[in-house]
């Protein structure tokens, strides 16, 4: 894990009007390994046990129901939403070639527009879509 107990205190000290949460994760380097946000409320996650876990974990940790989009590949959970003034809601996804399985998944989202991206480089040294993203707010 990357993020530790006093970067989470740190963390919640800068965002004192948001709850902050430490999630422990198994044998992943980072939560959004096999979780993401894939729009407002909506949790992109994994089918794999350590996701479940900590989906679990999550929900009991919220008073906030989130509704989920369960992809049968961890990897493919990791996409980046965006909320743009011109296109609405916009999610960058694994492409079918990669996870075939879970690009049909993906694919039920009809109030998305989806942008399959490769990510057949990034994930030979373990990165995702994510850590390629900077947005601004």
């Amino acid at each position: 894990m990357r993020t530790n107990q006093r970067g989470a205190e740190i963390l919640a000290d800068a965002f004192k009007d948001y709850a902050v949460s430490t999630v422990p994760v198994q044998d992943r380097l980072h939560l959004k390994s096999f979780c993401s946000m894939a729009g407002p409320g909506l949790i992109a996650i994994g089918a794999s046990e350590a996701a479940q876990k900590a989906l679990k974990i999550m929900q009991q940790m919220s008073d906030h129901k989130y509704d989920k989009l369960t992809l049968p590949d961890d990897l493919a959970a990791n996409c980046v939403y965006m909320n743009l003034p011109s296109k609405g809601d916009v999610l960058l996804h694994c492409t079918p070639e990669e996870f075939p399985e879970s690009a049909k998944v993906f694919e039920k989202l009809k109030d998305h527009m989806l942008i399959p991206v490769s990510n057949q480089e990034k994930v030979k040294v373990d990165g995702a879509l994510t850590c390629c993203s900077v947005l601004r707010i």
